[in-house]
């Protein structure tokens, strides 16, 4: 059975003498280890749907912020950082493509919050601000932590994964302020912070802003699940 290829976007373009781009190598294990062939996706495509129609599903990765201007936010705060209107550009095109060719896409953290901005909802633009620190979403810019989530036992997350709450990596400081037409919140952290979303008539699209790819080798195996259902509903499509 041939291996459903997978695109994984990667981080901005940087660097002076050689620019380039990169993604860390923990999505390409995940997607690997779970069935998939792994194809880089940098920013600057100009024809995402041309992509698509290559590719058998789709993993937004994370990394640097949002520009605010995209959903209507201020660009002042002194938080803001890694910005690229290059791959901004670029992801926000390929995932108005996704939901149209229903690709099974996992958006992962910054996916995430590019697919509520797709939908037309914005996003906090520095959390602490928000909801305080009560609840470490991130140890420094460098190192992710980890927190409790509570699933709602209705979603297909908790369907997938179980609906008991689960402990998550996490490695962000914005979020999810309003939701985008159609979006539905299916997990939250226990200050109330938007951790999994849902698209309606969007099946095929898994959108959660923790880090599964950190934790896919962890025993009890349920943040693998999500890049075993990406894989399952590739081949499926394909």
């Amino acid at each position: 059975m041939r291996r459903p290829l997978i695109g994984i976007t990667t981080y901005h373009r940087e660097g002076e003498d050689r620019p380039r781009f990169f993604v860390p190598a923990s999505y390409i294990d995940a997607v690997r280890s779970c069935g998939g062939r792994p194809v880089l996706l940098p920013p600057g495509d100009e024809d995402p749907a041309a992509l698509l129609a290559a590719l058998d599903g789709i993993v937004l990765c994370g990394g640097g912020d949002i520009e605010p201007e995209r959903f209507g936010g201020s660009a002042d705060h002194d938080a803001i950082y890694s910005t690229c209107a290059e791959r901004d550009a670029f992801e926000l095109a390929l995932v108005q493509e996704c939901l149209q060719r229903e690709t099974p896409t996992l958006a992962i953290c910054r996916g995430m919050q590019i697919l509520n901005v797709v939908r037309g909802g914005d996003l906090h633009v520095h959390l602490p601000d928000v909801v305080g620190e009560t609840v470490p979403h991130r140890d420094s810019r460098e190192r992710h932590t980890r927190h409790p989530v509570r699933l709602d036992p209705a979603s297909r997350l908790a369907e997938l994964l179980g609906a008991g709450d689960l402990t998550v990596a996490s490695w962000h400081h914005q979020a999810i302020d309003r939701l985008g037409s159609g979006v539905r919140a299916v997990a939250w952290a226990a200050d109330g912070t938007v951790e999994a979303i849902e698209v309606e008539a969007a099946p095929a699209m898994l959108a959660v802003q923790w880090h599964p790819e950190l934790q896919v080798t962890e025993p009890d195996g349920r943040q693998r699940r999500l890049f075993e259902e990406l894989v399952r509903l590739a081949r499926r499509g394909r």
